[in-house]
């Protein structure tokens, strides 16, 4: 049986004048949209860095912002200095998994918590943060996302989330149940094919018992969907799940026929489930704290915080 899922520690809220390094464990931004990014995180007052290889990209490999190794050491260097207090990815893209592994964890946990935001392909980290630092993370737009840079919604939730987020524990969404009910446990998810191709690795989740999964993906055709699903069912991860809520579902083909791999891999759980509850790769996509303990209302489309996200 696999382990319930526990909360985890909060790292500190940021305060104005807080340095914040941005870096790019997956793929490469360009210079323009890593600009706009800064100039958003400065207007909240923030201190904004980048990391050396943000805007770099891998000499054979076009995908990537440099090296594995170079990623790595950007992420690293960013957690384990004492003036940084909180890590923005720029993007995800694909290649967190690729660096994960080239993490020395000891030294990231002496470093002591922080604030790491991400989302998409960082669902990686967001998984290893979790079992290797304990520590609570935020599914949140990237930093140089053109959904962050250009969404007013998406910046003054997040804002809140780092600088206020007593004002955020309830967080409301348009969604609808696709099963109805309310269910309590602690938040974990991410990016749906991320969670499926890190199973068995060293950082991942054993499972979601207990839990509130919230899950989301871009570009992945229903029937990819349902394979996913399917995977994650078979493999005993989704054993005593408690709710899901779902994201977005951006580029993976018509909603009606995805809906209906949704209601068939996850309406027979017999847990509360709530589609569209905007976070994910959406238009003012919601921030989505992991590791809170939380109360999912599937027919008020809400998630309610037992505390703050951040201490």
């Amino acid at each position: 049986m696999n382990p319930t899922v526990r909360p985890l520690a909060r790292p500190p809220r940021l305060a104005p004048g807080a340095r914040v390094a941005v870096v790019a464990p997956s793929g490469p931004v360009s210079e323009e949209r890593l600009q706009a990014g800064l100039d958003v995180l400065r207007g909240w007052d923030l201190d904004p860095v980048p990391a050396p290889h943000v805007c770099a990209r891998h000499r054979d490999l076009g995908h990537l912002a440099g090296t594995d190794a170079d990623r790595a050491a950007d992420l690293q260097r960013a957690w384990c200095d004492p003036s940084v207090d909180a890590v923005l990815c720029a993007r995800g893209g694909y290649g967190a998994q690729r660096m994960v592994d080239l993490l020395d964890w000891a030294a990231m946990r002496a470093a002591g918590p922080k604030v790491f935001v991400g989302f998409s392909d960082i669902t990686a980290l967001h998984q290893a943060f979790a079992t290797r630092l304990g520590l609570v993370t935020l599914h949140g737009p990237a930093a140089a996302g053109v959904d962050f840079v250009k969404n007013a919604r998406a910046q003054e939730h997040l804002r809140a989330t780092l600088f206020a987020p007593e004002s955020v524990r309830t967080i409301a969404s348009a969604g609808t149940a696709l099963v109805g009910g309310r269910a309590r446990g602690v938040t974990l998810g991410g990016c749906l094919s991320m969670l499926t191709s890190d199973l068995g690795t060293p950082h991942a989740r054993a499972g979601a018992r207990g839990g509130l999964l919230l899950l989301e993906d871009v570009a992945e055709e229903p029937y990819r969907v349902d394979r996913m699903l399917t995977q994650l069912l078979r493999t005993g991860w989704l054993d005593g799940v408690a709710g899901i809520a779902l994201g977005s579902w951006v580029l993976c083909g018509a909603y009606d026929a995805l809906r209906a791999v949704l209601v068939d891999r996850l309406g027979g759980l017999g847990v509360p489930v709530v589609e569209e509850f905007g976070f994910g790769h959406c238009e003012g996509a919601l921030t989505m704290p992991f590791g809170v303990t939380a109360e999912l209302d599937a027919d008020a489309a809400t998630l309610t915080l037992d505390e703050p996200a951040l201490g």
